[in-house]
């Protein structure tokens, strides 16, 4: 093993460097895995939402076990592992009522020092609670969707679609497709996808969207309703960060449906309901906060059936050299879904 290792490292949205750094030390209940595929995330482009910099880049990787520590005997030398970046704990108060993503312990654990370099060590703790090993049918690249896309699972668990609900989501990218993909599989009958990207929208419709709506070019609840005989949707789920999608959002949600709030806005960003509105319409507000085992878990099942067509939302894959460039693709938001980095250099054939 070298001693030293390339990271993607954030010091800004305009600063992205490959630098130089030392590989992680692995502890007796440890191990280290070989970084073979990490995505980007969105939540990456979002300067409010990174607690410190300078920050290795990355959570969402698909790793091979290249050491392990001498009290570890479950996993071998040459196995493709998935591990989740956070983990919770079973005994607390919020854990037992099912909330393992807000237990103040769950942001305290996380891969060192991140995804988006050559190497990253995962503790006891981990291996406790989040971790899957790889089948030969799951690609590397499909791998890397297991934690973006088990939020997107956990987030449909709580929006309480009904078979035949009419579903509408706001906000077309990596994750917004995510739910047009995966709603059906809760019994969704309409999938609405909503974006100001048109090119986006076609993804969609490519992702399993019955239809498309661009607000930029009609108005959106007329369109809903022209679609739905004259109803709004009974599920919104809104994905993008902004204020103004968020009431478009409210906008759409039919009486007594639910409004899924599927991303979140900056600290201290006003967001205020008509309060007549909201005692009469018995609309529900559900959220869900990134994904815990049993997310993995279902998410797992669902790729390992082949009920997930990733490839058709994977758009760009960069070698870690040009993670700068991987960085600005995501935060510049064009026609691009998901952007996977291989740090140890692109493969030749996928």
């Amino acid at each position: 093993m070298p001693e030293m290792m390339k990271a993607a490292v954030y010091y800004s949205h305009d600063d992205v460097r490959v630098e130089q750094r030392p590989i992680p030390e692995i502890g007796p209940d440890d191990i280290l895995l070989k970084t073979l595929a990490s995505g980007l995330c969105g939540g990456e482009a979002m300067p409010w939402y990174k607690k410190s910099e300078p920050k290795v880049l990355g959570h969402e990787p698909v790793g091979e076990v290249v050491a392990v520590g001498r009290n570890v005997t479950e996993f071998k030398i040459g196995e493709r592992l998935f591990v989740n970046h956070h983990v919770g704990r079973v005994q607390s108060h919020w854990s037992l009522r099912g909330h393992f993503t807000r237990d103040p312990y769950y942001s305290t654990t996380r891969l060192d020092p991140g995804a988006m370099c050559e190497y990253y060590r995962v503790t006891a703790q981990h291996l406790r609670m989040d971790v899957r090993r790889i089948p030969s049918t799951i690609s590397n690249e499909a791998a890397t969707t297991i934690e973006p896309w088990s939020c997107v699972i956990g987030g449909l668990k709580v929006c309480g679609i009904k078979p035949g609900d009419t579903v509408a989501v706001v906000g077309a990218g990596f994750m917004g497709q995510g739910f047009v993909h995966m709603a059906p599989l809760f019994g969704a009958g309409k999938v609405v996808a909503l974006d100001f990207s048109n090119w986006r929208l076609q993804k969609a419709r490519e992702l399993g969207a019955t239809h498309t709506i661009n607000p930029a070019e009609t108005d959106a609840v007329e369109a809903m309703r022209a679609l739905n005989n004259g109803l709004l949707a009974d599920s919104v789920i809104v994905i993008a960060p902004n204020a103004k999608a968020w009431e478009q959002a409210v906008a759409l949600t039919e009486v007594g449906g639910t409004l899924h709030l599927g991303a979140p806005l900056a600290p201290k960003t006003p967001w205020v309901l008509d309060g007549n509105r909201a005692y009469f319409d018995e609309i529900t507000i559900t959220s869900k906060y990134s994904s815990d085992q049993t997310d993995t878990y279902t998410y797992f099942r669902l790729l390992d059936a082949g009920r997930i067509a990733v490839d058709k939302a994977i758009t760009h894959r960069f070698d870690i050299a040009d993670a700068p460039l991987a960085f600005k693709t995501l935060v510049d938001a064009g026609e691009s879904l998901k952007i996977i980095v291989y740090p140890q250099g692109l493969p030749t054939a996928r």
